[in-house]
């Protein structure tokens, strides 16, 4: 799970992102001001109880990180003294979920966020960016895109899927009956009535001109740096903050949960939590289902260790405490041995760590500043001098 972490984060450096630190615990008028009272998130799954302060506020544990990033922001002043700003972050995220393969109650999400571009280069940049991390880790993904229009258009589309609601509405799931006055859009992304949403308007036909160009134009500059996309005019995300470019990256052999990166631009959230009108946008990788991609995919990395050492005798253990360290120094994966345990035992330990070599080390050799090396995979044994042990582990001699 840290292999797609850490090569995200590698990533977000190099596009030359900052790291943010946001709390687990917020109030939930956050959430319900960010997020969408109508949105799954905050109707069904978050984890939220009174706080013991005077007030009994209700606070929550954090569903999805973009409403922190976004609070901590306004309040930094950001939004009017240097608004253009690429920040990055990673941590737990809680949601009340049936757990299964790929959904969990506790799960970690790495995200990007990007405030005070609107432009549709900034859209194709996450578009590569995340297709990027998606290529570093060897896993093959789909990117599906789709425009869910603005506040000129969408009004239109919005009246649109709430006719098409009502006329479906002996067919729908109760809680799509509840979303056709207050959020319709949700109706789309519903997984229940997946197969009834088919024939629900798109959003593709109601897009003003402005943001038609834009969706186009975003498409046109991916393509252009490799990225090919796929629309699916009815990803529309699950919260409700969204607006134009919406993306989710699939990747292969996942099942249901299958999407491993999401996300798009969200114009008006920033102004609706309080703050300037600065245009946003971002994604988040489940890092928990990138995980499990690369284990599908048979990428995990080799975590055994390169070595592991054995100190045989009074002198030799306070001489290994410093060679250990140097080894380690030159990036190389070792494990100690203890020394109350014979070689034997010893031995068998590193073979069923997986190790490559053991390094015994006993108060003879130290006198002539020499190690026994032994292969655990051929079983041959030699003697490396002290000065080039790394480089033997490492295969360099």
């Amino acid at each position: 799970m840290s292999l797609a972490e850490d090569r995200a984060r590698e990533i977000a450096l190099r596009y030359n992102y900052s790291e943010i630190r946001i709390p687990a615990l917020e109030r939930i008028e956050l959430f319900a001001r960010s997020t969408g009272e109508t949105s799954d998130v905050v109707e069904k799954q978050m984890y939220s109880f009174s706080d013991r302060d005077e007030s009994e506020t209700v606070v929550a544990l954090r569903p999805e990180g973009t409403p922190g990033v976004v609070r901590a922001y306004i309040e930094a002043g950001l939004d009017r003294s240097d608004p253009e700003q690429r920040l990055f972050y990673s941590g737990p995220v809680f949601r009340r979920e049936r757990p299964q393969k790929g959904r969990y109650r506790q799960f970690y999400q790495f995200g990007v966020e990007v405030f005070g571009r609107t432009d549709p280069a900034c859209d194709a940049e996450m578009l590569v960016m995340a297709d990027e991390i998606c290529k570093s880790l060897g896993i093959t993904t789909r990117c599906e895109v789709n425009s869910i229009g603005d506040a000129t258009c969408r009004p239109a589309f919005r009246a649109a899927l709430i006719e098409w609601g009502r006329a479906h509405l002996a067919e729908l799931c109760a809680d799509c009956h509840n979303r056709i006055e207050r959020n319709p859009l949700r109706l789309l992304d519903c997984k229940i009535d997946v197969k009834l949403a088919a024939s629900a308007p798109s959003s593709l036909d109601y897009l003003c001109e402005n943001c038609r160009v834009h969706f186009d134009s975003v498409r046109t500059l991916a393509a252009a740096a490799g990225v090919e996309t796929m629309i699916n005019p009815r990803l529309v995300r699950g919260l409700d903050y969204y607006t134009r470019t919406a993306f989710e990256f699939m990747a292969e052999g996942l099942g249901a949960q299958s999407t491993v990166i999401g996300g798009g631009r969200y114009d008006g959230l920033v102004e609706a939590m309080g703050g300037a009108a600065i245009a946003g946008i971002g994604f988040g990788m489940g890092v928990d289902r990138m995980a499990i991609a690369l284990e599908a995919a048979g990428l995990v990395p080799d975590a055994k260790p390169d070595a592991m050492v054995i100190a045989m005798g009074t002198d030799a253990l306070a001489n290994v405490v410093a060679m250990v360290r140097e080894l380690r120094r030159n990036n190389l994966r070792i494990e100690t041995g203890s020394p109350e345990r014979k070689l034997k035992p010893l031995l068998a330990r590193a073979a069923k760590i997986g190790a490559r070599f053991a390094v015994i080390v006993g108060d003879n050799e130290l006198a002539r500043g020499v190690v026994q090396l032994k292969d655990l995979g051929s079983g041959q044994q030699r003697e490396v001098g002290i000065a080039g042990l790394a480089d033997a582990i490492a295969n360099k001699s």
